[in-house]
């Protein structure tokens, strides 16, 4: 069998993930599952030790999101994307804040990474398009499952059903989540970022020369959505407050989305891979209806 042939093939076109993943909307939702992803001690110490989110954060944050856009969207690259993102973590390692070593790909940790897209995803998705049915979200959890073959994960690395996926979260969050400091940056307000630095070079200009006024108020919109859409209990473990008062400020943030992003046009509302992704499907379709 060819190598081709042995993998693991991305979720198929129509499902949730491929609604779900190439919207506009999961960008307001990647900040609250990354500071879940790093609220793991030894997730949070490799992040801290050896990302370059503070020196490029804009650039890694668009290498995240095309990596997690081949994942889905890539076909045959997606499996190659899950390849090159096992080569990239094989070299970190070091101690975690609670004085233990770790590896990025201890099937432990590297499952969490992982396994923390699903309860962000099923949560936000409530306030930015509409709740799940339970039908739905067993197959968000198996196609999230799929996604994690693609990057790597075995089978008994993961829960295996969606109920068996909750027991495993609780004693994570239980047992493993805290404040690190990580997750305290991403939720800080008064950490400086430099200005996008990709894009033409007028209004790139522009920009730099606004962005002392502006970082401001990205950074409270960051924290506020960050904190917003974590689960509420994976908020609790985690230790960050939530009022009533910032709820009721992201329903109305949400009821405002929910009306204007499924007005925009395909090449607005869709990220670039899945517009593309959207376009060979149909031209698929179209012509398998011509035979």
């Amino acid at each position: 069998m060819s190598k081709a042939a042995a993998d693991p093939a991305p979720p198929p076109p129509g499902g949730v993930l491929w609604t779900l993943s190439g919207d506009l909307r999961t960008l307001l939702m990647l900040p609250a599952a990354l500071a879940l992803q790093v609220a793991h001690p030894a997730v949070g110490a490799g992040v801290d030790e050896h990302s370059v989110f503070r020196t490029d954060p804009w650039g890694r944050a668009e290498r995240s999101l095309s990596s997690l856009q081949l994942w889905v969207y890539g076909g045959e690259r997606a499996a190659e994307e899950g390849r090159r993102l096992r080569r990239l973590h094989r070299t970190i390692r070091g101690t975690d804040t609670r004085g233990r070593a770790y590896h990025a790909l201890t099937p432990a940790h590297y499952a969490w990474v992982h396994a923390t897209g699903f309860p962000v995803q099923r949560h936000a998705a409530r306030y930015l398009m509409r709740p799940m049915t339970e039908a739905q979200e067993r197959q968000l959890y198996a196609e999230w499952l799929q996604v994690g073959r693609i990057l790597g994960i075995r089978d008994r690395d993961m829960p295996r059903t969606i109920e068996d996926f909750w027991p495993y979260y609780r004693t994570v969050l239980a047992e493993e989540i805290e404040l690190t400091p990580v997750v305290r940056e991403l939720v800080a307000t008064d950490i400086p970022l430099p200005p996008p630095d990709r894009g033409p070079l007028l209004p790139r200009l522009a920009l730099r020369a606004c962005w002392p006024l502006l970082w401001p108020r990205v950074a409270r919109l960051r924290s506020f959505l960050t904190v917003g859409f974590l689960p509420p209990e994976a908020r609790d473990a985690i230790g960050l407050e939530w009022t009533d008062a910032q709820e009721r400020k992201l329903r109305r943030f949400a009821r405002v989305v929910r009306l204007v992003v499924p007005a925009l046009p395909e090449r607005l509302r869709y990220l670039p891979y899945a517009r593309e992704a959207r376009r060979r499907d149909r031209l698929s379709r179209r012509a398998r209806s011509a035979r």
